[in-house]
């Protein structure tokens, strides 16, 4: 019988792996073409898998919760509809040195059983070139769970391994898995908390720890310092009042706010190069792309960052585009990896609940993030040439936390006085 073989696919530049959450069919079950069959996770987004043909599932190569590399058959379909189903099997993948797989006894004074324990000892993500270096150089899954990362939601990196191997290296300590963690790897435990009677547990879903992690992470990482900024938003005000019907009728879009900031945004980064950049070790990359990311609300609570690409090339309505789509797709659950890849600089919107002001944390391995509080009128002194009077302006309160590392207070502020020169000047006789 002619068959189809189905593999994990391609879900962005730098995943090369997927979780199988939960398989939408079974074998025997009729799949048409484009219909999902698969729920999947990765790091960054969920995702469904669609069947690229139409047939009868024969085998699901994985079982639900297994880890699978991109360009594994994952499930086979038969396509002349005469199939035959033998013992349903799951076919495991090669094995690895993973957090739930054991690996061979090492020398040294390391048992292999700390090494990589058959129960995880944590739920932090290890890549397969970190695990393989864990264990060339007898590394325990504890004193991994030490070492700071610098990849996306803290991973380890090959870099970062190296970096705290010559450190390793340099401790006089015998037992490296006994000798006390670096300041800057030191993990502080909570007290236990005793829940009360009445009171309700609720488990944090996957997406939900991915967050709470990556925010533990880059605090741990990143020296936060906020600046504010007040802005007179009363020309942008008056002019999107006038035109939002109009455009929402020929362009069939929605014209918010959030399109203005991020194209004074992305003009500011283009002049302040150490802000649209990231840190390695004690190299500043100055990134040449200016993607910019806006926090989303999902369905379920948690919040993505979807991101605008090359948003300096790209006009205010050609913004307000791709803002609309990727907020709708969001809504949806519809956005896929690349959506949210490659951002250089986030925004923030603290101002969709009224709120005055925020203080972010930032999104690693960026080194700021703009917070954008509510559009308030208030009575506001403006200078004239008749003298100071005092008049109702449509006022906006910008926060800016960054990395102290490499922004300081001057670049900061700076940076965040020109995105207020940026939409104060804003030309009410703009067109769209």
């Amino acid at each position: 019988m002619p068959t189809f073989d189905l593999v994990m696919p391609k879900l962005g530049e730098s995943i090369i792996e997927a979780t199988i959450i939960r398989w939408m069919k079974k074998p025997g079950d009729k799949i048409t073409e484009d219909e999902p069959i698969a729920e999947i996770a990765t790091d960054k987004v969920d995702s469904e898998i669609p069947s690229p043909v139409e047939g009868v599932i024969v085998e699901l190569k994985f079982s639900e919760g297994e880890i699978v590399p991109v360009g594994k058959v994952i499930a086979v379909i038969d396509l002349s509809g005469d199939m035959v189903i033998s013992e349903p099997k799951v076919e495991k993948s090669e094995p690895v040195a993973t957090a739930t797989t054991p690996v061979p006894v090492v020398s040294g004074n390391v048992a292999a059983t700390d090494l990589i324990p058959e129960e995880p000892a944590s739920n932090r993500f290890y890549s397969p070139l970190v695990r393989s270096m864990a264990k060339e150089e007898n590394i325990s899954l504890k004193e991994l769970d030490n070492v700071s990362g610098s990849g996306k939601d803290g991973r380890l990196t090959k870099q970062d391994m190296v970096a705290y191997l010559e450190t390793r290296k340099s401790q006089p300590a015998a037992i490296q898995p006994k000798a006390a963690p670096t300041a800057a790897a030191a993990v502080i435990k909570p007290e236990p908390i005793v829940p009360g009677t009445g009171d309700v547990i609720v488990e944090m879903d996957r997406m939900r720890r991915l967050i709470a992690d990556h925010m533990v992470m880059s605090k741990n990482v990143s020296p936060h310092v906020t600046s504010f900024i007040e802005v007179d938003m009363t020309n942008i005000v008056r002019w999107r009042e006038k035109v939002k019907d109009d455009f929402a009728k020929r362009e069939g879009q929605k014209l918010t706010f959030t399109p203005f900031f991020i194209e004074a945004a992305a003009k500011a980064l283009k002049e302040f190069p150490n802000v649209n950049a990231s840190i390695e070790g004690y190299n500043v990359i100055q990134r040449r792309n200016v993607n910019v990311g806006m926090a989303a609300a999902l369905p379920n609570g948690n919040l993505i960052v979807p991101v605008i690409k090359n948003a300096d090339q790209k006009n205010l309505k050609g913004i307000a585009f791709e803002v609309n789509s990727l907020a709708d797709k969001a809504r949806k659950n519809k956005l896929d990896p690349n959506d949210i890849q490659g951002g250089t600089f986030t925004i923030t919107n603290f101002g969709t609940f009224d709120s005055l002001t925020g203080t972010p944390i930032i999104n690693q391995p960026q080194v700021a993030i703009l917070g954008i509080g509510t559009i308030k009128k208030r009575p506001w002194v403006l200078e004239t040439s008749e003298g100071d009077v005092i008049a109702i302006r449509h006022i906006c309160m910008l926060s800016l936390a960054y990395d102290h590392r490499i922004v300081d207070g001057a670049l900061g502020g700076q940076f965040i006085k020109r995105m207020q020169q940026l939409l104060e000047s804003f030309d009410p006789n703009t067109a769209i």
